[in-house]
């Protein structure tokens, strides 16, 4: 058994760390709440851009949503784990972090080194996607959403559905109409009459340079969060160290 003087020095580097180590899961628990608030953006805000590059919709907001909502799960464990001073807790939250950093350790580097990739595909998908415009197509649909939101129309500009069977049946899209503008059909087949009614700017340098600063700020909340783990591992490890330690020094 120790002397008590020693058990007393460690007394209060115990409280510290615990201190410590429940403002951070607190932390941790909102960095959750952020991811999850970003997977719910990117489903509601980037549905349309994702749409254009696959069939099928995409998952990864919901592996956004996902990943924070067991991170605001193992943030309220941390909690818990700390005001019980379980030594065995601790460490599996301190493993469970280990994991969390390596996962968006990889997915912050697979964005930023891929968003070039990234860029292009999407590009070369939404130039297909308008060249086979067929409303109600999914990726037609997203070209509707991207125009009306962007403000752009076409690939380069307006006069890019020249070019297309839809322009031959029907004339320009009426999502490529600009805002509070009445378009009759006859004016949008005629280029020249339609030239003052739709948007001019194309949209393959807005959607793709949307993309790519979209996938940077993702990529950079990944490296944030993610280093922001290796605090808890070492908040976790030393706590769950102190506390076995001065167990064994009360025997």
């Amino acid at each position: 058994m120790s002397p008590p003087s020693r058990r007393l020095q460690t007394k209060p580097v115990i409280t510290c760390l615990k201190t410590f180590l429940i403002s951070y899961s607190l932390i941790f628990w909102f960095t959750g709440v952020i991811l999850l608030a970003v997977g719910v953006w990117g489903k509601v805000s980037l549905e349309a851009y994702f749409q254009l590059a696959s069939e099928k919709s995409t998952n990864a907001p919901y592996v956004l949503i996902g990943t924070g909502t067991i991170i605001v799960i193992f943030g309220l464990f941390g909690c818990f784990a700390t005001c019980r001073g379980s030594p065995w807790m601790l460490k599996l939250y301190a493993m469970f972090l280990v994991l969390v950093f390596l996962a968006e350790f990889v997915a912050g580097i697979s964005g930023f080194l891929f968003r070039h990739e990234i860029k292009a595909v999407l590009g070369d998908a939404y130039k297909d996607a308008v060249t086979n415009y067929h409303f109600p197509d999914p990726k037609s649909s997203a070209v509707d959403t991207i125009q009306t939101t962007l403000h752009c129309c076409g690939v380069d500009g307006y006069m890019d559905w020249n070019t297309t069977q839809y322009f031959k049946d029907n004339g320009i899209p009426a999502s490529c109409c600009k805002e509070n503008t009445v378009c009759p059909d006859e004016k949008l087949k005629d280029l020249d009459k339609a030239h003052d009614i739709v948007y001019d700017t194309g949209c393959f340098l807005l959607v793709t340079d949307l993309m790519e600063s979209n996938l940077g700020i993702i990529a950079g909340i990944s490296f944030g969060i993610a280093f922001f783990q290796l605090i808890g591992v070492f908040l976790s490890c030393c706590l769950s160290r102190y506390i076995t330690n001065n167990q064994y020094e009360m025997v």
